[in-house]
């Protein structure tokens, strides 16, 4: 008897001694896997800056008039222009999904090019040559869009303006007269527009320029009377600003 109550003695203070051991032995469970937050879902909206580069291609339709009484004495024949066309633009864009339609998106858009857009063309006599020469360009449009998620066709129109040089002369000789004119007129067309990133895009559109009929020369012997239209095609990148953002929630690190 004596004995089985030692045995059971020695059994409850083996389980006490265990348990205290066990509870000092180091806990080996990880810390709690972190997980980043969910990229921010993509909008069209907000401020943007950029650059396009592309080719220009048009016609200049002059007519030779004498002065005074404006009377058309010589006809030429329209020629065709033809140059490089680049330089930057900034704007920006609204998607509406706030007012519930999703896929739309409107902006305003201003651009600044510089181009070596020029031609050259002679009379039917073959007595006098003109010329035209457009060195810098700038427009500011507006744009209606349709978005497929990060694809985006929309078009585009407003004001164009340009500063168109023309020159008169002695087929063979010396410019006679030379006129650098500041013409302003219409511009449209469309492209489509990819979001490589949240930020970055880039693009290609088309647009058609109109900078409409005006003389050049008046009050010189013979004076030249011009339409002067373009076309171009240019591919273009733009960076997309997020200043107003909302902010990226903090979540803890273990």
């Amino acid at each position: 008897m004596m004995t089985r109550q030692i045995l059971v003695s020695f059994a409850a203070l083996a389980a006490m001694t265990g348990g205290a051991w066990a509870a000092d032995l180091p806990n080996y469970k990880g810390p709690p896997v972190y997980a980043p937050p969910p990229p921010p879902a993509f909008s069209w909206t907000g401020f943007y800056i950029g650059g396009q580069v592309g080719y220009q291609w048009g016609n200049s339709n002059p007519y030779l008039v004498t002065e005074p009484g404006d009377v058309f004495a010589l006809g030429e024949p329209g020629y065709t222009d033809s140059g490089v066309v680049g330089g930057g633009h900034a704007g920006y864009n609204l998607q509406l999904g706030q007012f519930g339609f999703s896929q739309f998106v409107v902006g305003v858009e201003g651009d600044v090019e510089g181009t070596s857009y020029s031609g050259r063309g002679v009379d039917t006599t073959g007595l006098f040559s003109t010329t035209t020469r457009n060195d810098i360009e700038a427009s500011i449009r507006g744009r209606v869009g349709w978005a497929w998620d990060r694809v985006l066709f929309y078009g585009t129109g407003g004001g164009a303006w340009a500063s168109i040089n023309n020159t008169l002369g002695f087929v063979g000789l010396p410019s006679t007269f030379s006129q650098t004119t500041g013409r302003f007129g219409w511009t449209a067309g469309g492209g489509v527009e990819y979001a490589v990133t949240n930020n970055w895009s880039v693009r290609v559109e088309y647009r058609y320029t109109d900078y409409g009929r005006y003389d050049f020369g008046v009050g010189f012997p013979v004076a030249l009377r011009e339409n002067e239209t373009d076309n171009r095609v240019e591919a273009g990148f733009s960076y997309k600003f997020d200043w107003w953002a909302p902010p990226t929630p903090v979540i803890a690190k273990y």
